[in-house]
């Protein structure tokens, strides 16, 4: 396979059959099962005998893990609450016992909030006659349901918060850190309205493996052990002046540690994660008979370090197996730190692939493709973009100054421009960003 418009086609065909193999709702089917007055989730059994259900799905992935649990228990179901991304097509309706939102996304809105105030009320309810709470968690989350820590803060500015947070280059659990001090729902305060039920979390994770304590800022489960200070944060980035004043105080005044009884009671679940989408791409590439290597240590490196490396990898295995096979495929994830300074339309896996295309990508049936699993990537209506040895060339024919798009955090123009650009729209899942780079040998 040498022609290059066939490595195209090889990259997101890897891409797709990726995400058919993470779809959250088809995840959920396959892990609860109910028989009579018996519900089994994963390895967990739970009596049903005159105990009702009670679900709560929030993120990226909240409907079709809903609609996924509907099918499995039916009426069942005494009360549930949604909110995510609204689906725009049927195939995802919900039974009227649902109490269903729109939260925001990247940011909190009203609905976020207005979602948080009914899924406590359900939670409270579940509580007085103990039942079984299933929880449906992914990220987007923190976002999508929330509730601030005192009426001090206020909508606007826990919007302010989470935007200068997600743009001022902290890891992920740096910035949960921030958020569980000034929500009154993440790090496991949410499920304390409940705290006599059984409660099941299920999980759809969009953090690094072993981290399902991070996703949507764990409003069922603690913060991790050994998780930064949010004070230490705050000093770290030079947040101070640049937090609202009200957001600030409750970081400061924050509690040492918010207490969680981890039960008996309690079960989590992972599902999905960036291993899973990352095994099955390169189970997709090793049918089509490629050498397929995941560099699982190139993962959330800074993104100018990420790129070097994955330029060195992909060139390392194209000697080590030189001429054993046609082409060669180096899979990577996780989430590169991208600190946007700039006003453009983009995302770290659309800068991903401008930074690729600019650094070396001249040598002759290389291609690479970097997508968000969402199929949102940053302020962009894009997954992500797919390049190739020709793609630096194509840009100057049309006078496009890769240098300028960077600085002003705007790939996703200049990947319109070459009609590059991967859109598929919401996918109902999240695990993460993939990295596909394939070279003809």
């Amino acid at each position: 396979m040498s022609d290059l418009s066939q490595l195209r086609f090889a990259a997101r065909e890897i891409f797709d059959a990726t995400l058919i193999a993470i779809d959250a709702g088809n995840a959920v089917r396959q892990s609860v099962r109910a028989c009579k007055s018996e519900l089994t989730i994963c390895d967990a059994t739970f009596d049903l005998t005159n105990r009702d259900i009670y679900a709560i799905a929030a993120g990226k992935a909240a409907y079709p893990m809903a609609t996924a649990l509907q099918s499995q228990l039916g009426e069942s179901i005494t009360a549930g609450v949604v909110s995510g991304i609204a689906p725009r097509d049927t195939s995802w309706r919900l039974a009227p016992r649902w109490k269903q939102f729109e939260g925001g996304h990247p940011l909190p809105n009203e609905a976020s909030f207005r979602a948080a105030g009914e899924a406590i009320s359900l939670l409270e309810t579940a509580n007085r006659k103990p039942g079984v709470v299933i929880f449906l968690i992914s990220g987007g989350g923190s976002a999508m349901l929330e509730r601030h820590v005192n009426e001090t803060i206020s909508l606007q500015d826990l919007q302010a918060a989470n935007q200068r947070l997600v743009n001022c280059g902290a890891s992920i659990g740096e910035i949960n850190s921030m958020r569980r001090a000034f929500s009154a729902i993440k790090g496991g305060k949410l499920a304390a309205y409940a705290a006599n039920c059984d409660q099941i979390t299920l999980i759809v994770s969009d953090v690094p493996i072993g981290e399902e304590r991070n996703v949507a800022s764990g409003p069922t489960l603690p913060a991790p052990v050994g998780s930064p200070k949010a004070s230490a944060v705050l000093a770290k980035y030079n947040l101070r002046r640049r937090l609202p004043a009200a957001i600030v105080r409750a970081i400061e005044t924050e509690p040492t540690q918010w207490e969680v009884n981890e039960s008996h009671l309690r079960w989590h679940f992972v599902l999905l994660d960036n291993k899973t989408a990352l095994e099955a791409a390169a189970a997709v590439a090793r049918q089509r008979g490629f050498t397929t290597e995941i560099a699982w240590d190139i993962s959330d490196q800074p993104i100018e370090d990420g790129c070097e490396h994955l330029l060195r990898r992909l060139q390392e295995l194209r000697t080590k197996d030189h001429h054993k096979s046609r082409v060669v495929c180096l899979l990577s994830g996780g989430e590169f730190a991208c600190p946007v300074k700039g006003d453009g339309i983009g995302g770290r896996n659309l800068e991903t692939t401008l930074r690729l295309a600019r650094l070396n990508f001249s040598t002759p049936n290389v291609v690479a493709l970097s997508a968000g699993t969402d199929g949102i990537d940053g302020n962009s209506p894009a997954a992500g973009a797919l390049i190739d040895s020709t793609t630096m060339e194509r840009a100057r024919s049309l006078g496009l100054d890769a240098d300028d798009f960077l600085r002003r955090n705007d790939s996703y123009s200049f990947f319109v421009a070459l009609d590059d650009a991967i859109t598929t729209g919401a996918t109902g899942t999240n695990v993460r960003d993939i990295r596909i780079l394939l070279a003809a040998q």
